[in-house]
């Protein structure tokens, strides 16, 4: 994969921007799900759109949720549906935002981690 995947346990990484073409690396790598954390627009006109890389996640035989939350700005309400999809998709987690550190703090604000 031509991104760099941080391991924060076994079964959850997260990543910077991902785009349709890399699902199918991400599936070769071994995780069954991704979360997508990064709203459309975010980063501009060239940023891909998060409906394009989950018809490509879904062709490479992955689950995948938007759960769109803005930089800067984690709800209560956002923890909890972070939580909710650790408990439903199938691990490993795979979850990207614009760096990757937008999912890690979901996720140790999630776990407790």
């Amino acid at each position: 994969m031509s991104v760099p995947v941080n391991a924060l346990t076994d079964s959850f990484a997260v990543a910077p921007q991902l785009a349709p073409e890399d699902m199918a690396a991400v599936a070769a790598a071994g995780f069954k799900s991704v979360i997508i954390n990064r709203p459309d627009h975010e980063g501009g006109p060239d940023q891909p759109l998060a409906a394009d890389v989950m018809a490509a996640a879904a062709q490479a035989g992955l689950k995948v949720e938007y759960q769109p939350v803005v930089s800067g700005a984690m709800t209560a309400a956002d923890v909890e549906r972070f939580a909710e999809l650790l408990k439903a998709l199938p691990a490993p987690v795979l979850a990207y935002c614009r760096t990757g550190t937008r999912c890690a703090n979901l996720y140790r604000a999630a776990t407790g981690a």
